[in-house]
């Protein structure tokens, strides 16, 4: 894992997707019945896959355009 972007790491990216995913799951599963607790589940399922490879996007785009001039609103010229 490096100091400078701990998003680097899939590991790190893969416990952000699950933990989001986990806090979903345990809200269908305690207070939601029903079709709405299977949706509230299935989000939870692309949350944990959609997520690590969002993550993933972002760091290698950060990692290419570091050589880039960012203007003060995080605009490349």
């Amino acid at each position: 894992m490096t100091d400078d972007n701990p998003l680097a790491d899939a590991r790190v990216r893969r416990l952000i997707g699950l933990s989001g995913a986990f806090a979903l799951a345990a809200i269908a599963i305690l207070f939601l019945d029903g079709t709405i607790r299977w949706v509230v589940l299935g989000i939870a399922v692309l949350d944990a896959i959609v997520t690590p490879y969002i993550l993933g996007l972002a760091v290698e785009n950060a990692e290419d355009g570091d050589d880039q001039e960012v203007e003060e609103y995080g605009f490349s010229t």
